[in-house]
């Protein structure tokens, strides 16, 4: 696990460094960093790729509310074979800096696939495309699902990361419980114990004690504050510390907005034909959102085509693992998508 005292420490060099990755062109390629008119509101987007030639990937966060942007310089080899768009989706990143809490309005699911879809349909103007790939991450990948059974003609491909799938939570649950017991983490044992294994009956604060809990729990796997999110924040040159703690108001508004939308999520209500090539990549050792589950929905779909793969690595394995995940990428996904412009 990454020392956070280091990690600020290294910030400064980390900055520049990342600065000077990021800034690296082509003259055949693309690079914005911009506001778009989304579901009335102003909501950030980057768009990055070496080639304007190679297919779009539309990127959907997890969180709630937090944003990916901070991880371009971490997917510079992905430039190479995409172009991606990285959106701070209503109530998170730049597009919660914006427009506050009162601008965002009331968020939910609904409405973040409504945006999601009208984001895709603006870049398909935009960019010169017929159709994009969807990448959906965490809660991401709820937004992702919604997304595609409302208009699956906006997109050549699924691939859900860290998937949602059914009965996510109780095994999240007893997933991070085997954990503490093999760690005999008295305290958290106790915090479960307390807590219980029926989601409905979880506050809000019970279940992000859960999420740290899981976290902490997960071995042999980066962990996902010290080694992912926090060097991704700190070394963005992009970021101040002042808008590093907005980042973090930004989740905590999403958060409340979802809360309960998302411990009653049934993901196997929105049915189980596709009607596009459809692809889970998963780290082995995730237990926030866990290969059972997302195994579990993936074999209940019907696609044109489909294919499961596990990852080295634990939950946002794309950041984790990068390198592995877009291997999967390049021969799973696609060899089997309609590429033409």
């Amino acid at each position: 696990m990454t020392n956070p005292l280091m990690t600020m420490l290294t910030r400064p060099v980390m900055r520049r460094r990342n600065a000077r990755k990021l800034a690296l062109g082509s003259r055949t390629g693309v690079y914005e960093a911009r506001f778009v008119d989304i579901g009335g509101i102003p909501q950030w987007i980057t768009i990055r790729g070496r080639d304007r030639r190679n297919p779009v990937l539309l990127f959907l966060h997890g969180g709630p509310g937090s944003p990916y942007t901070p991880f371009n310089s971490w997917l510079l080899e992905w430039e190479q074979h995409f172009t991606i768009v990285q959106w701070d989706q209503r109530g998170a990143g730049r597009t919660f800096m914006r427009n506050g809490t009162a601008g965002c309005g009331r968020i939910s699911l609904d409405q973040l696939a409504s945006d999601g879809i009208e984001l895709a349909e603006f870049l398909r103007m935009h960019l010169e495309v017929q159709k994009l790939v969807l990448l959906g991450s965490s809660v991401g990948s709820v937004i992702g699902v919604l997304c595609i059974h409302r208009r699956p003609d906006l997109f050549s491909a699924y691939v859900g990361a860290n998937q949602n799938g059914p009965n996510s939570l109780p095994v999240k649950y007893a997933l991070t419980k085997q954990a503490a017991l093999k760690t005999k983490n008295k305290k958290g044992l106790a915090l479960l114990d307390r807590m219980g294994n029926d989601p409905s009956c979880w506050t809000i604060e019970q279940s992000g004690a859960l999420d740290r809990l899981a976290v902490k729990e997960s071995s042999d796997v980066p962990n996902l504050i010290y080694d992912l999110m926090l060097p991704a924040l700190l070394w963005d040159p992009e970021y101040s510390l002042r808008e590093i703690g907005a980042i973090q108001k930004g989740m905590d508004f999403s958060t409340k907005e979802l809360f309960r939308e998302l411990m009653a999520i049934d993901i196997d209500v929105l049915g189980h034909r596709i009607d596009l090539p459809f692809f889970i990549f998963q780290g082995d050792g995730d237990i926030l959102t866990p290969s059972a589950t997302a195994r579990a929905y993936f074999d209940s779909i019907s696609a044109p085509h489909k294919a499961f793969v596990t990852i080295p690595g634990g939950h946002l394995v794309e950041f984790a693992n990068p390198a592995r995940f877009l291997q999967g990428l390049l021969q799973v996904v696609l060899p089997n998508i309609d590429c033409d412009r």
